[in-house]
């Protein structure tokens, strides 16, 4: 799930408040953000929420809304390694560790979550980037950075007082420009559902 257009999609982060002034004001990353380790993106806003408590936790205060190109996130998926081998869809686990030790981007599927934090039936993607892949995100490929955070602090209030009032970004089946990005994630090109 994923809000998108023709040409972007938007992904979510929740970062200190440094890391994310810095990011606003110069609509890429720097300052105080790490190049060095990995760096967690999610599509999925309510993901998003359940991971960051509705910008509760130490060090995820602030919540980004990170515009892409379209292309570099297909891209991406197009690149990542599967964090676990028995979703890597690769036969020999030898090879999938050299893989993953090189590769730029690591794909996750984690249990979706509704608004209230309860696990769901579907699952919900976030990705790892590292090293090129990193730089390329946090320098070249962003077409806008926004802080939703006072949004995500309405919300969280509306939440625990009138849950049927809750707004949410919305947001649709992802479906990747090209074929080889699907196949290598597990989705189906058609319906857009994961294997």
């Amino acid at each position: 799930m994923a809000q998108f257009d023709a040409n972007s999609i938007i992904v979510y982060q929740a970062y200190r408040p440094a890391i994310a002034q810095y990011a606003v004001a110069h609509q890429r990353f720097g300052g105080e953000f790490s190049y060095t380790r990995m760096s967690w993106i999610k599509p999925n806003f309510l993901w998003m929420m359940f991971r960051s408590g509705w910008a509760t936790k130490e060090g995820q205060e602030h919540i980004l809304a990170i515009r892409l190109k379209r292309p570099f996130f297909d891209e991406l998926l197009t690149a990542a390694v599967a964090s676990t081998f028995n979703a890597s869809g690769m036969d020999n686990y030898d090879a999938w560790q050299n893989t993953i030790a090189t590769s730029g981007v690591r794909l996750q599927w984690d249990p979706d979550h509704d608004p209230k934090g309860n696990c769901v039936e579907r699952r919900a993607v976030q990705l790892g980037l590292r090293g090129r892949m990193l730089r390329r995100f946090g320098e070249e490929e962003i077409l806008s950075i926004g802080d939703i955070t006072p949004f995500v602090v309405e919300q969280h209030s509306v939440l625990g007082k009138s849950p049927r009032d809750l707004v949410i970004p919305s947001e649709r089946i992802y479906t990747p420009s090209h074929s080889q990005a699907a196949a290598n994630v597990g989705l189906d090109t058609f319906n857009g559902t994961h294997s």
